[in-house]
């Protein structure tokens, strides 16, 4: 009887190790569900609209790629808005796509919709380290400009960078190279809110048309750029520090009639620049310089001339936190000297301008901004050859982000 039970256990544990086994083979057998398409794709944005009416002391202080808002009588002004679509749709293949809802095509039209940025990168490597990113993006020239305006303290970049390419962006190939762990950590100067500008990797290299984004190439000639720039974690802070440089042909994009120009109005475009950050964790420095050549107007010969130029800025920022907010108070300094190829007559400038402002964040989706600007410009072509104007202003920017 003892030895019936004991083959009967044997053959019940049998018939259930054999049906586990079964139905993990099941189990094996299944695919993964596929992962939906939309799932790969996300959407976050941000709006700003600005004041810069207070306190203004000459209407005719502007600042023509800057803020169109400047001077006469300033109205309320919806700035950027933005909205992002993205996502790794594969395991090496990542899309990114932006269009600014708010731009100008001229003084009498306003909010028209226009593409910012549409590229996709192909990583080369299981971690991406190494990528390609092919489209219309940023050229990868200077901390600040590689800086999302969704980050930046100062309201408008500094002129001394900026001018070396309008918006910041082109349409070309780049190629990108940082480890995995460097990647991780420009990640976090973002995402922690300590300003950083984004993951352009240790080293970039690219060829881009150089007419700016949204333009044709007019010439038969491709732009150059090379930048790296290493952050270095030492116990809470980090420093990173960077050098940058592009060449090209520019041919200019407006000119009035009867001024002096190249033959086909082609001239030379080149600049070489270096970079310093201390991240504000909690005080902050932001130091950029940059010199080179391209077109300038010269009212002497009424003529538009390749002419050196040179200028930087300086931040200083300290960041507060306290009961779930965010308080950053700053100032800045900047300086150039030199043509902007893009203005009417590679309008030339002489800039001096001090900015003392705080930026607010009471939560993550809300910032206000207020920043009183001390500026004295030159700027000059054959319009109005002889322009200085100095004033000073009080500028106000309310932002969401989402």
């Amino acid at each position: 009887m003892t030895k019936i039970y004991f083959l009967l256990l044997a053959f019940g544990c049998s018939i259930g190790l054999n049906a586990q086994i079964a139905k993990d083979s099941t189990k094996a057998k299944t695919p993964a569900p596929t992962k939906k398409w939309y799932e790969s794709i996300q959407l976050r944005g941000y709006m700003q609209v600005r004041y810069n009416g207070l306190l203004q002391t000459n209407e005719d202080l502007e600042c023509e790629q800057c803020d169109k808002s400047w001077g006469g009588d300033n109205d309320f002004f919806v700035r950027r808005m933005r909205l992002i679509f993205y996502g790794q749709v594969s395991p090496r293949v990542y899309f990114y796509v932006q269009p600014d809802f708010a731009s100008a095509p001229s003084s009498s039209a306003m909010h028209f919709g226009q593409l910012r940025d549409a590229y996709f990168d192909i990583g080369l490597d299981e971690k991406n380290e190494f990528r390609f990113r092919i489209g219309q993006s940023k050229v990868p020239y200077g901390f600040e400009n590689m800086q999302s305006s969704q980050n930046r303290l100062p309201l408008d970049r500094a002129d001394a960078m900026n001018s070396a390419v309008t918006n910041e962006r082109d349409l070309g190939v780049f190629f990108y190279w940082a480890p995995a762990k460097t990647r991780k950590l420009f990640s976090s100067l973002v995402s922690e809110g300590l300003k950083g500008s984004g993951d352009y990797g240790v080293l970039g290299i690219g060829v881009y048309n150089g007419q700016t984004a949204n333009r044709p190439e007019l010439n038969a000639n491709k732009h150059v750029v090379t930048r790296a720039s290493y952050p270095v974690q030492i116990k809470n802070q980090v420093i990173e520090a960077g050098v940058q440089a592009y060449k090209g042909q520019f041919t200019l994009l407006s000119t009035t009639s009867g001024v002096g120009t190249a033959t086909d109005k082609l001239y030379n475009d080149e600049r070489v620049g270096a970079t310093f950050v201390l991240y504000p964790k909690p005080f902050g420095i932001l130091a950029e310089y940059n010199i080179g050549r391209g077109p300038e107007y010269d009212k002497l010969t009424n003529s538009i001339i390749e002419s050196p130029l040179k200028g930087g800025f300086i931040t200083a920022s300290y960041k507060l936190d306290f009961k779930g907010q965010t308080l950053i108070p700053f100032s800045r300094f900047q300086y150039y000297d030199g043509g902007k190829k893009h203005e009417l007559d590679a309008r030339s400038y002489e800039v001096k301008e001090l900015e003392l402002g705080a930026e607010w964040q009471p939560n993550k989706n809300f910032e206000l901004v207020v920043m009183y600007t001390m500026s004295a410009r030159r700027f000059e072509d054959a319009a109005n050859p002889t322009n200085f104007q100095r004033g000073n202003l009080l500028r106000i920017q309310a932002q969401v982000n989402f």
